[in-house]
């Protein structure tokens, strides 16, 4: 089973949509979560509440592209100047996100990347407009950056970004995390990354020398199916792979009926799970399965989530990505 998801994830490496604009790189994930800490090998950013974002200029070409190399461009109408703050060719890495009464909406950039209607999408660049705050800088003019130390490739992202209210550059704290951590729970923030200053920068991998701390905690589930339930709710059956690549089940998280869901073509004709647990017999499963978010206070010692909350599906990620955490 396992060689089986290596080779769907190898099957399914994005590609870019543009083979004119072949800059795209495969951004290293964060490797572990933990509460906030003080260490002086490690610097301390904001963890911005949007979704990740890799930017490629290439001959005066500027391309904003997902995490899975899906082009983003289309749906940002409002950065298309955002090359003329990039002095340089260069592949910057970071985050897209809405900001919004103080803090950044999820939901906003979220609906943002689903919209097709050109009426709609100019609409909302002028009423919720993105930004992008680049964290790292992984290519310069054809030279390839990944192998320097963190701090460095910081210095020259600072040369490479003349900032302005769509483009910005990262602020981090050296050592002090705990401090930080707390400012983000007094202005409602998601959280802190902490990053060793010595860490290298490992394209499409998952690597420790990057830890989340959050308020609340997150994780992405596959939804297997749903249960119907009283008053025009619906219990979503969620699920993850473990290391052999079996999908376990996780629990359920219940929200209303959004139109998504409802929305749902294929069934599947038999549960996925490796085993039925008691309470889904009346459930219907879904081909394909979908991708989503759930946040939630804690896991409890069986494993499941306390007080869990839907936060949105997942368009940038593929069923066989949602790794039990203790396995990753």
């Amino acid at each position: 089973r396992a060689a089986t998801i290596r080779r769907r994830k190898q099957s399914a490496c994005p590609q870019t949509e543009d083979p004119a604009l072949s800059g795209w790189i495969a951004p290293m994930l964060i490797g572990a979560q933990q509460p906030a800490f003080d260490d002086p090998d490690f610097i301390f950013e904001l963890k911005l509440d949007g979704i990740r974002c890799i930017v490629c200029k290439n001959e005066g070409k500027t391309q904003l592209y997902n995490k899975r190399g899906h082009l983003l461009s289309q749906h940002f109408p409002e950065l298309d100047k955002i090359g003329e703050r990039i002095k340089k060719d260069c592949v910057l890495d970071g985050e897209l996100y809405v900001f919004r009464e103080g803090i950044t909406d999820f939901f906003a950039i979220q609906k943002r990347v689903t919209l097709s209607d050109p009426f709609r999408i100019d609409m909302l660049s002028q009423e919720q407009p993105a930004t992008f705050t680049a964290f790292d800088i992984l290519n310069s003019e054809g030279q390839d950056l990944t192998a320097m130390p963190l701090m460095a490739r910081k210095q020259i992202l600072n040369e490479h970004i003349a900032e302005d209210e769509r483009i910005n550059v990262s602020r981090f704290v050296q050592e002090h995390g705990v401090h930080l951590f707390a400012l983000t729970k007094e202005t409602k923030l998601e959280g802190i990354v902490a990053k060793r200053c010595g860490s290298r920068y490992h394209p499409g991998r998952r690597s420790k020398d990057w830890i989340k701390c959050k308020n609340l905690m997150d994780d992405d589930f596959v939804i297997v199916g749903m249960i119907p339930k009283d008053n025009g709710m619906t219990s979503l059956i969620l699920a993850q792979y473990d290391k052999d690549g079996t999908l376990i089940y996780r629990g359920h998280v219940t929200l209303g009926v959004p139109a998504w869901l409802s929305e749902r073509g294929a069934k599947a004709a038999r549960c996925p799970l490796s085993a039925l647990p008691p309470g889904n017999e009346s459930a219907v499963w879904f081909d394909p399965p979908l991708v989503g978010t759930v946040r939630f206070m804690h896991y409890t010692r069986s494993g499941q989530m306390r007080q869990p909350v839907f936060k949105g599906l997942r368009e940038d990620k593929l069923p066989w990505e949602c790794v039990i955490p203790s396995e990753k």
